[in-house]
């Protein structure tokens, strides 16, 4: 899963990066209004936490910029003010939650956790396509009850695919939605074969279906069909 944290405090932005990092999350951010602006508009995430007092404008602008172009990210506003007024405002643009600063990181974590939840699948706290299970909150793995070791780039990459099961992701799209911006670097895409290759292998040796198939020229589809 991919985050943008959009924060002008640098430690409170880092450490979120950083905290976040360690649980598996891929995490991008912006310290000012132009930068989460052209990040929203150029990338896709899956959740973007958004303080509202910007360098050269408003949160809000940014939520309303997200609801415009229809993303499907989760939207998490994090603010210094406990204003009733300014949450009102946020959960009217189509924010997902509001947390007060200070927080403790494992609250914000588990506020991600809830609103991936809902807005991905369903507000389960697993998910399963036939005899594969994945448990998000401890990313674990299972086929058949059998636990299969994934490495974490593995792991967001099986997520992503069952998370789009029947629609064709392109290569530029898997490599931002798991490497974030860092694919930009990689001049070309054979690592992602690599990483799908030695994904459909472990869950293969664990007795799952081939369900990653290759559709050439495009991209890669997670079907049973």
């Amino acid at each position: 899963m991919k985050i943008l944290i959009i924060e002008d405090e640098k430690p409170l932005r880092e450490s979120i990066k950083k905290y976040l990092g360690y649980q598996g999350y891929i995490c991008e951010t912006a310290d000012d209004f132009a930068l989460a602006r052209e990040k929203v508009a150029t990338f896709t995430y899956d959740c973007v936490v958004v303080d509202i007092g910007l360098p050269g404008g408003s949160g809000f602008e940014i939520i309303k910029e997200l609801k415009y172009l229809e993303s499907r990210a989760g939207i998490i506003i994090i603010s210094a003010k406990n204003s009733l007024d300014d949450k009102l405002k946020g959960l009217g643009l189509g924010s997902d939650d509001y947390l007060t600063k200070p927080f403790h990181l494992p609250e914000l974590m588990a506020r991600i956790q809830a609103v991936l939840r809902r807005r991905n699948f369903q507000g389960s706290k697993f998910i399963r396509f036939n005899e594969i299970s994945l448990f998000p909150e401890g990313r674990q793995v299972t086929v058949n009850d059998t636990v299969v070791e994934l490495t974490d780039k593995e792991y967001n990459l099986l997520e992503y695919l069952i998370s789009n099961k029947g629609r064709v992701l392109t290569k530029p799209a898997i490599a931002e939605h798991i490497w974030g911006d860092e694919y930009l670097q990689a001049g070309g895409y054979d690592f992602i074969y690599s990483q799908i290759k030695n994904l459909r292998k472990k869950l293969l040796d664990a007795g799952s279906g081939d369900y990653v198939k290759t559709v050439y020229g495009s991209g890669y589809r997670f079907t049973d069909r």
